[in-house]
């Protein structure tokens, strides 16, 4: 008897999406979307997408959406948020929008303890805009914008975000997880889970960070990019939970 062992989710659209080949961006699609199906909140749930590779997420995912500019998105689902309380709200965001441009935002809306869930892509480069260096490119790295490999003398040690958004007080959950393996992905979609769960118990914010990769401007295949991750992002960027006041309870 004919089992069946994969469907599409319905929190998909049926489209080709704009990513490039080996890109991970439409695993934390599926993720995200997936889960929101299963909580049956597919339907009362509003994301925000700013400028980035994601830009076009609306056309993707089966939910409400809107744009924002860029690095705002955090301003604009504190907004939502507190007129649609009844809503899940959540924004996706890559490095170069919410580490750089959209700094000041994340922050004060962790430090607020704004009751929704950001979905930060880290793939160490700036990916739609050609490959520029991010705060998050690793040191050595080359890019468009540093040509010889970045350094710390002149961009400094890259940030890890995750850890800089524990510290705040508004911050309920934070974990940061990656996209290379499946035993990753299959933890990744219970730290979606988790964030959506503490979203709804509305006790804070709530910050998944997903380790991502970028073949095209990395320029390596899409092997050769799921090991750079391993090799490379995660010795730096280290997984696991660095958040998590439902645990701080229980102890």
């Amino acid at each position: 008897m004919a089992q069946t062992v994969f469907k599409y989710t319905r929190g998909m659209h049926r489209v080709t999406t704009s990513y490039c080949p080996g890109c991970t961006h439409g695993i934390a699609h599926r993720l995200i979307t997936e889960t929101l199906d299963e909580l049956g909140r597919l339907g009362d749930t509003i994301g925000v997408a700013p400028i980035g590779c994601a830009v076009q997420a609306h056309k993707f995912m089966n939910v409400d959406m809107c744009e924002s500019a860029h690095g705002r998105a955090p301003a604009v689902a504190s907004g939502i948020r507190r007129v649609h309380p009844d809503k899940t709200v959540f924004t996706y965001q890559g490095d170069g929008d919410l580490a750089s441009i959209g700094t000041a935002e994340i922050i004060h809306a962790a430090a607020r303890g704004e009751k929704f869930t950001t979905f930060f892509i880290n793939n160490c480069i700036y990916g739609m805009t050609g490959g520029q260096m991010a705060p998050t490119t690793l040191v050595g790295m080359k890019t468009t914008t540093s040509q010889d490999g970045r350094t710390v003398e002149q961009a400094g040690e890259p940030i890890r975000v995750s850890e800089l958004i524990a510290q705040l007080g508004g911050a309920a959950y934070v974990e940061r997880v990656a996209l290379d393996t499946p035993a990753h992905i299959r933890a990744a979609k219970k730290a979606v889970r988790k964030a959506l769960d503490i979203q709804e118990r509305r006790l804070g914010f709530t910050f998944v960070e997903f380790l991502s990769t970028c073949p095209t401007n990395w320029g390596v295949a899409p092997p050769e990019a799921m090991k750079w991750l391993a090799e490379n992002m995660i010795p730096y960027y280290p997984l696991g939970v660095k958040k998590d006041v439902t645990a701080e309870v229980a102890e």
